[in-house]
């Protein structure tokens, strides 16, 4: 299959999984950024357990090539403050604010552009950042099981309990 239709294919089934799980409603990013209600958390979770398994999965079959990005303190520092004061501001991320686009939600329409005004800021900064923020913590590319010396699969699964545990924990407080 082509890439650009496997890419199609996936984009159209993750934006119709946002939709109806109302990921992409204002109250539940609000609920979240208050921390009162985790249906975005969970999504997130969710979604996060389901791409570690099938990427390493992929990986261990021979069927695709992890490529791990330099983990590189500035930049995710500072990248990831931007990203939350933006979400805060704006109140969608930039997943959600495309599918609240695609509802008709045009107030949706300021988060994506300042998801282009930051690229765009962002593709112009970066020879000045090139040698400042984009080295400062540099830890090269590493992951966890790297970390700890040992096989994914038992990261994995201790991933899986710590989530497990706090979506139930989440269901039990009524979050």
């Amino acid at each position: 299959m082509n890439q650009l239709l496997a890419g199609l294919i996936t984009g159209v089934l993750f934006g119709f999984l946002l939709q109806k799980s109302r990921v992409i409603r204002y109250d539940k990013q609000l609920g979240a950024l208050r921390l009162q209600d985790m249906t975005i958390v969970k999504f997130m979770v969710a979604s996060v357990l389901v791409g570690m398994i099938g990427v390493y999965l992929l990986q261990d079959l021979g069927l695709a090539k992890l490529s791990i990005k330099s983990t590189i303190l500035g930049g995710n520092i500072i990248g990831g403050l931007i990203f939350g004061l933006g979400w805060g501001l704006i109140g969608y991320c930039p997943g959600t604010s495309m599918g609240a686009l695609g509802e008709g939600r045009w107030d949706a329409i300021w988060g994506i552009t300042g998801m282009l005004a930051g690229a765009a800021l962002y593709a112009e900064t970066y020879p000045l950042m090139k040698n400042t923020v984009l080295t400062w913590g540099d830890l090269g590319k590493i992951t966890i099981p790297q970390l700890l010396g040992i096989n994914h699969w038992p990261v994995i699964i201790v991933f899986i309990a710590v989530a497990i545990l706090l979506l139930r924990w989440f269901e039990k407080k009524g979050l």
